[in-house]
């Protein structure tokens, strides 16, 4: 047997990882931003196989995401395990530059349910963490802006309160603890407090989410401070292999120990392809390390994120794959589906046609920053191929559906069936900064339409076909960069799903998917 696993253990886009420890259970969850239902959770006993068991905030009373912008909304959430009950504390962040909001949910299974979002009072800053002390006391920490004032541009402390669970809200004074090790660099963010051997150890993220991200951490032997700097900070950075290094932007960490006295670290990282473009966004590694003189040592030897690396010592725990294809047959979306933002209307079903996923046309497009009638999934691998049948007739001006490729509003790709001037056209548009180019067209009349996205890295090819595998070129060699965050910005990674709308109408007419497949590889 193998005794190696692959990095990263969440591909695509999962986000600033946190994971707690039950017993020989492990759990982890990550970022949502405007997805909805929010905050995945996973399960695994051994750290590298994971299975998803459901999502923190399933429920339109625990995430109203309503006019949230594209990469605002669920930010940086953290896991934590108390006394037979989970927490998850979060922020919602409502725009870009709108409120920051902290909230946590408590759940005594992990699988849900989870209880509607408890807000904190005054409780500025982002990336909330929640520390629970020998002593029975629990401690809020999060960012914000210096008391005294940023003395340099993202300029950022940590700071501490003591949450009162009885009445839900933060109490006493706020403590300063700390604004980072590499002074200039910035964005102090993602606190988790531990305490090991007398020491609380506070773990933060500096540097922003880009190619400087790293992790940093400092110790006291009392919980408000002072604390004191680890001198071989950063313990965690990439920025100093280079930027064509395969691995990127590697940082927000979360440790665990297990049954066994491993130590282990996930963090998210990126893994730029056809040059400094990430398409899948942040995604979650698993890296070791160990404890020498009181402080972390990552990975020792080597001291970074790879994507090869020895498995911890634990009893390999297997779950049974994905299939690739999702026919509908179930009455349940599968857990590795998401809308865009709240879903207000009744506008998808299994029911209505069963064997069938039905979306209906609403006048939202995905255009907009809105609820469209949208159902999609993360882009996984480098390479990749998603394909579907669709059963659907324009029957006004205006509507259409088909496949999206998504990073976000302004920067996208469509094949779409719709009707223009009263001819019914499959087109591929394309869409950069807000404006559209139509890349390809055909007149068609069939009402059943099979569609097919093959990328080879940045090459992305689009057939459809009238028949089963009779696929014919709509466009190939089409540059998929604009589905990077280092094009289109922001914090999320490339999305592809199944999409309709009457684009400004009320629509009556609805697109009926028999099925949907991605396959992927990173070779």
């Amino acid at each position: 047997m193998k005794n190696t696993f692959k990095n990263p253990i969440l591909p695509g886009f999962y986000p600033d990882p946190s994971i707690c420890r039950v017993k020989d259970d492990y759990y982890l969850i990550t970022s949502t931003f405007e997805y909805f239902p929010g905050v995945p959770i996973f399960h695994s006993k051994d750290l590298v196989n994971w299975r998803q068991i459901g999502h923190v905030l399933d429920r339109p009373s625990q995430l109203n995401l309503d006019g949230t912008p594209c990469s605002r909304g669920i930010y940086a959430p953290t896991i934590r395990y108390h006394d037979g009950m989970f927490y998850m504390i979060t922020t919602f962040v409502e725009s870009s530059h709108g409120a920051r909001r902290n909230f946590y949910v408590t759940a005594e299974n992990p699988e849900g349910p989870w209880s509607d979002p408890h807000w904190l009072e005054d409780a500025p800053g982002i990336d909330s963490s929640l520390f629970f002390d020998d002593d029975g006391k629990v401690y809020f920490t999060a960012n914000r802006v210096p008391p005294s004032g940023q003395q340099y541009p993202k300029h950022m402390e940590i700071y501490l309160q003591e949450l009162d669970l009885t009445s839900k809200q933060l109490i006493g004074k706020k403590f300063s603890l700390w604004d980072g090790a590499l002074k200039q660099i910035h964005a102090q963010e993602a606190p988790h407090l531990y305490k090991k051997d007398g020491y609380y150890y506070l773990m933060i993220a500096e540097g922003g989410t880009g190619f400087t991200h790293s992790v940093t951490i400092a110790r006291s032997r009392s919980i408000a401070g002072p604390y004191e700097v680890c001198k071989t900070n950063p313990i965690l950075t990439h920025r100093h292999l280079g930027r064509d290094y395969p691995i990127t932007n590697v940082g927000h960490a979360d440790i665990v120990e297990t049954g066994a006295g491993e130590w282990w670290m996930v963090c998210l990282a990126s893994r730029p392809y056809g040059g400094p473009f990430r398409n899948l966004g942040r995604e979650t590694f698993l890296v070791p390390f160990i404890w020498e003189n009181g402080w972390p040592v990552i990975n020792p030897g080597k001291g970074i994120v790879e994507s090869e690396a020895i498995k911890p010592q634990l009893p390999e725990k297997r779950w049974p794959r994905h299939p690739a294809c999702d026919h509908f047959d179930t009455i349940e979306l599968a857990y590795i589906w998401n809308f865009i933002r709240t879903p207000r209307d009744d506008f998808w079903s299994l029911t209505e046609r069963p064997g069938y996923l039905r979306l209906k046309t609403k006048p939202e497009t995905i255009m907009e920053e809105t609820n469209p009638s949208f159902v999609g999934r993360r882009q996984q691998h480098l390479n990749f191929s998603a394909r579907t049948v669709m059963d659907f007739q324009p029957q006004a001006e205006g509507e259409c559906a088909g496949i999206v490729l998504l990073q976000n509003s302004d920067y996208q790709f469509r094949m779409e069936y719709i009707q223009i001037a009263g001819n019914h056209i499959l087109r591929l548009v394309k869409r950069e900064g807000g404006k559209e180019t139509v890349l390809a067209s055909r007149e068609t009349a069939v009402a059943k339409l099979y569609l097919k996205v093959e990328a080879a890295g940045q090459a992305y090819d689009f057939y459809v076909a009238e028949e089963p595998e009779r696929w014919e070129v709509l466009m190939t060699g089409v540059d998929g960069t604009i589905l990077s965050t280092d094009v289109a910005g922001g914090f999320v990674g490339a999305y592809i799903g199944m999409y309709t709308s009457s684009n400004g109408k009320p629509g009556r007419n609805a697109a009926d998917f028999d099925w949907f497949e991605y396959a992927g590889e990173d070779i």
